[in-house]
């Protein structure tokens, strides 16, 4: 009984005695669910992935048919949604940097221009943007009028038509000499911030510019330009060659971008007023101008306070991208878990590794950007 007094022990005793309860209570709702669906004579099991899917999907980075199976379908929609989030979180990044540092602009029109754009887009539904940005671009005009950009691509009111890249043998070359390119930039990189604060100079500031495009560019050349381009032609009733761009991925992509940039902006503007107004006298007084000090002395300060709360609006951007089901953008909840769920009648395995795709997404944002957080954050000496 002795023990018993020691908070400690205590503790551990209630999270034993709960983390049971939640294995139980888990237990009964898995056993009376497949009680449940039994009696209704549903079969349960992942059996269906192999069946063919019966139905089209209008926008997909693989190749796809009706006779591919639900397998097929769920990495189709990982792959449409993953391309989401891969466009909208840099295009976010940067409208919302962009805006942030402008809403402090001493510029009076051009700060309160900004501060009714993140007023407005914040108080909006975001479904409703989206379906605002797919109404816009339903009044572009038709295929048989499309907006030339000269003569290489093609907007109209069904898509946006651009040249396809068609690789050759060399573009692994290419392709190894880029990275090599980005870590020896890299390296340069770190090497010059080591030696700026041993000994406040920092030279060969062309280095890792030139090893990022300079190698690439040698292997290019060096290999004839190892690519070609499928230009978009017009027809009579639609395009051929090249690649679309739907409009529903367009008005999506917008939407988002335009939203989360809104808040991206006021997390950009809280950080940036998180910085004592001592460290811009003192980047003055040193004789750094106003960019200078917002380069080289406001923002990497103010990039610890940002992060935290961006990293959110990362994983919202991508969480949110769900929404697409309502302007028909094919991603995982439109076809995995709207089409085939209707067809196989599976929901709990479908709504399951829909939940399950998402978490493996967020869990993997959050992970690369609390990496960067804490790459970047203050070291004490």
């Amino acid at each position: 009984m002795g023990r018993l007094r020691d908070p400690r022990v205590r503790g551990v005793i209630f999270q034993i005695i709960a983390a049971l309860g939640v294995i139980l209570l888990a237990s009964f709702i898995a056993s009376n669910t497949i009680t449940n669906l039994r009696d209704l004579g549903v079969n349960t099991g992942f059996d269906f992935l192999d069946q063919p899917a019966g139905f089209d999907i209008s926008f997909s980075l693989l190749s796809f048919e009706p006779t591919d199976t639900h397998y097929r379908v769920f990495v189709v929609g990982m792959m449409n949604t993953v391309l989401v989030a891969l466009l909208g979180i840099p295009a976010a990044t940067i409208l919302g940097l962009v805006m942030g540092v402008l809403r402090l602009s001493g510029n009076w029109l051009i700060a309160r221009l900004v501060t009714v754009y993140i007023e407005i887009v914040r108080n909006i539904p975001l479904l409703l943007q989206i379906l605002f940005w797919q109404t816009v671009i339903w009044t572009l005009p038709a295929v048989r009028d499309s907006i030339s950009l000269g003569n290489v691509a093609f907007l109209n009111k069904r898509a946006l038509y651009l040249p396809k890249p068609l690789f050759e043998s060399g573009i692994g070359a290419v392709i190894i000499a880029a990275v090599l390119g980005m870590a020896l930039a890299f390296l340069i990189s770190h090497w010059r911030k080591k030696r700026r604060e041993a000994t406040g100079e920092a030279p060969y500031r062309w280095a890792a510019p030139l090893a990022l495009i300079g190698l690439p560019l040698i292997v290019i050349f060096a290999t004839g330009v190892p690519w070609t381009f499928d230009l978009p032609q017009a027809g009579r009733f639609n395009f051929s060659g090249g690649m679309h761009i739907p409009d529903t991925l367009v008005a999506l992509w917008l939407g988002l971008v335009v939203y989360t940039g809104a808040f991206i902006a006021e997390n950009v503007r809280a950080g940036i007023q998180a910085i004592s107004k001592g460290q811009r006298e003192a980047a003055m007084a040193l004789g750094l101008t106003p960019r200078q000090t917002m380069n080289l002395v406001v923002l990497p300060q103010a990039i610890r306070v940002i992060i935290p709360p961006t990293t959110s609006q990362f994983l919202n951007l991508t969480k949110n991208s769900s929404l697409a089901v309502f302007i028909g953008y094919p991603d995982i909840v439109a076809i995995f878990a709207g089409t085939s769920l209707n067809q196989t009648g599976q929901a709990i395995e479908i709504i399951a590794l829909s939940m399950l795709f998402y978490l493996v997404v967020s869990l993997t944002i959050s992970l690369l950007m609390n990496w960067y957080n804490s790459a970047t954050a203050l070291v004490e000496r």
